[in-house]
């Protein structure tokens, strides 16, 4: 991944982390912050497992990478909801 693509990717992950929070509407470990950041990291992660496998990195914003981030982001999310909420 270049350092294009993995700018683009943290870009997308802020807004992907957003849309995520919308999509999964509840309480959250960590509250606004920590969502922003599973979003930007969930948003690289996804990026970076698309391009291995072969559904190429972006080259703009298209609906196709916006996907990518927000399913990212949102599978981060709920891998992090499970992990925090065993441990209250």
């Amino acid at each position: 991944m270049q350092a294009m693509g993995l700018l683009s990717w943290i870009v997308f992950g802020l807004i992907a982390g957003a849309v995520a929070k919308f999509l999964m509407p509840g309480r959250d470990p960590g509250g606004c912050i920590i969502t922003i950041i599973i979003g930007v990291v969930g948003s690289v992660l996804g990026g970076w497992l698309a391009t291995l496998l072969g559904f190429g990195g972006i080259s703009g914003f298209d609906l196709r990478s916006f996907f990518i981030a927000v399913l990212g982001s949102i599978v981060l999310l709920i891998l992090w909801r499970m992990i925090s909420g065993r441990r209250v």
